[in-house]
């Protein structure tokens, strides 16, 4: 795994991205943002699963003026999302925001650019240029004989920045995204070649929780690996709580962010007698939970990792590695913690019985 790359340092709200910092985890709401109750209500959901900076769209006034009261109710980070009206970007700036996603070429002429990077540099709100397949001018297009490419998604982003830098603003940020994996990869290194700015990674678009997990996990994997990236969203079709738990879990699989609770198990076989798909699932999704993260976050230890396994044959001794487990037998299991056999359990108290033990280790 490759050294992460140098970016300069960004600051938005209390957290501060690029440099030697983490990979920051972000998400977008799905809600009406001018809808302030389920707006707040979503976040503080993101916020429970893990996620440290969320975004909103602002596509018209009521969803502005809607800011300052999200933001009196939350804990982390709030960008504005705004497409084409450089008013809503002046509004959003005035009312708090942290951070403002916008294509300064999509806004009209170069005097309402400015307007927006003066406001952003008076108020120390950086800006994140967001190019993706969709974004690209006519101009572009036509250069590549009318076809998405990563050279073209690198060029928008090139234009983007000039107009920034023109009027002295540099506090940016810079996602360069693709449904198609493999031209989301090549354009972000072909960036990382020419700017040190931090970037946003993710692959738009990339589908339902099913679909999107793996095209997230495979894009978002390889840029990480090649130590890109300095905060990342997985977009989905779906509860975007979900975005975070996979973000989550691509980190901690690369060693990135080893945080967290992880869970393994075994995929099963015909020597399995007891119902892991069941039991896996079910404690999979009660840790996910924001009881067990908080009690692990008050804990003292950064990670703990659960072994749901089927049989002795890839019990204690394959997951001995594991804080805590337990492997099947006939109609019991073992629980084993750093593969020491502790006890047995009958089969209709293993789930009860193996997050009574993990609670137990967290507090």
């Amino acid at each position: 795994m490759r050294k992460r790359e140098e970016t300069k340092k960004v600051k938005i709200g209390k957290i501060s991205i690029g440099h030697s910092n983490n990979v920051i985890i972000q998400s977008m709401c799905n809600t009406k943002t001018y809808d302030v109750k389920n707006t707040v209500k979503q976040i503080i959901e993101l916020e429970n699963a893990g996620c440290e900076i969320v975004r909103v769209s602002i596509p018209d006034e009521k969803s502005a003026k809607a800011i300052e009261k999200i933001k009196s109710a939350i804990h982390i980070p709030l960008v504005a999302d705004i497409h084409f009206d450089y008013k809503l970007a002046i509004m959003a700036a005035e009312r708090g925001i942290d951070k403002i996603r916008i294509n300064p070429g999509n806004i009209g002429d170069e005097e309402k650019i400015k307007k927006v990077a003066d406001i952003c540099k008076k108020k120390n709100i950086p800006i994140r240029i967001g190019v993706n397949s969709g974004s690209l001018s006519k101009k572009i297009l036509s250069k590549y004989e009318g076809h998405v490419t990563e050279k073209g998604l690198v060029d928008s982003a090139k234009e983007n920045i000039r107009l920034l830098e023109k009027y002295d603003y540099n506090d940016i940020v810079v996602s360069i995204k693709s449904s198609n994996v493999l031209m989301a990869i090549e354009a972000y290194k072909l960036f990382a070649k020419k700017y040190d700015y931090p970037l946003h990674i993710g692959i738009t678009e990339a589908g339902t929780i099913k679909s999107g997990n793996i095209k997230s996990a495979v894009g978002l994997g390889v840029l990480l690996y090649e130590g890109l990236g300095d905060t990342m969203r997985v977009s989905l079709t779906g509860n975007p709580v979900e975005e975070i738990y996979t973000a989550k879990k691509i980190l901690q699989s690369l060693g990135i962010r080893k945080e967290g609770i992880e869970l393994v198990s075994c995929p099963t076989c015909a020597r399995t007698n007891i119902d892991i798909v069941k039991i896996a699932s079910e404690v999979e999704d009660i840790l996910n939970g924001s009881k067990f993260d908080n009690l692990l976050k008050k804990s003292s230890k950064k990670s703990y990792k659960v072994a749901i396994m089927g049989c002795a044959v890839n019990g204690p001794g394959e997951a001995k590695e594991a804080d805590i487990g337990i492997a099947g037998g006939i109609n019991e299991a073992v629980l084993f913690k750093k593969g020491i056999i502790i006890k047995k359990i009958k089969e209709n108290d293993i789930i009860r019985v193996l997050l009574k033990e993990i609670e137990k280790d967290l507090k």
